[in-house]
């Protein structure tokens, strides 16, 4: 490690669960980047994903956003077409752009929303957008026919979860040049969502572990009780 990142370590206690408020500033403190860098977050769960009814997913719209801008591919037909246009999603295509569009290697898009009718045709391109957790998905609201509202809620800064088959949850909660305040109440915000999705077999601890970093800084424990 660098003298950078070892200095940063010396306002870390590894051993120490912060509570939310003094790990959010110190994750600000503690960031020496020379970006606004993206504050994020890891859970650990107590599930097991081999399960179907322990797969935990979800969605929600941060109070104060992201601070990250996303870019909208949407794929409809017809006035759900024209509605995604008029809430400015970066790019409108119908089913038959679908194979050009997502095969090119110029492809930058973090969210793909699409209509339920367009579904069989996206189905067909699902080893290449899965793996980029691009496939649109009605639990999280990207499979939709009111585009308009979809658009706008990414544009708000919504953010989508799902543990992977470790138990493991990640995402984000803002940038470090949020105020602590906007920082905790994302924070907050997040952790009810994540409580609310316990599977009723779960028995004890449901979150075992909580780490917040910015990008390219150390992981704070948090104490999530």
């Amino acid at each position: 490690m660098g003298k950078k990142y070892q200095d940063i370590l010396k306002n870390n206690d590894l051993d120490v669960r912060y509570s939310a408020t003094d790990a959010i500033a110190l994750v600000k403190k503690t960031s020496v980047v020379n970006f606004d860098a993206t504050i994020n977050i890891a859970f650990n769960l107590n599930i097991d994903t081999r399960h179907a009814e322990q797969q935990i997913r979800g969605a929600l719209v941060l109070p104060h956003g992201t601070g990250r801008s996303q870019k909208i591919l949407v794929v409809a037909e017809g006035d759900a077409a024209k509605d995604a246009v008029a809430a400015k999603a970066d790019k409108v295509i119908s089913k038959d752009e679908v194979a050009e569009i997502v095969k090119a290697s110029s492809f930058n898009y973090d969210v793909i929303i699409a209509t339920p009718a367009m579904m069989p045709t996206l189905g067909r391109f699902g080893k290449i957008l899965g793996p980029k957790g691009l496939m649109p998905n009605p639990k999280v609201g990207t499979v939709t026919n009111d585009l308009t509202k979809a658009v706008n809620e990414i544009k708000k800064g919504k953010i989508t979860f799902r543990a992977d088959k470790d138990g493991n949850l990640h995402t984000i909660i803002g940038k470090v040049s949020f105020s602590e305040k906007d920082l905790l109440e994302n924070f907050n915000f997040l952790l009810e969502s994540v409580k609310k999705s316990r599977p009723s077999v779960v028995k004890g601890n449901f979150i075992t572990n909580v780490v917040i970093s910015a990008t390219m800084g150390p992981g704070v424990k948090v104490n999530s009780n």
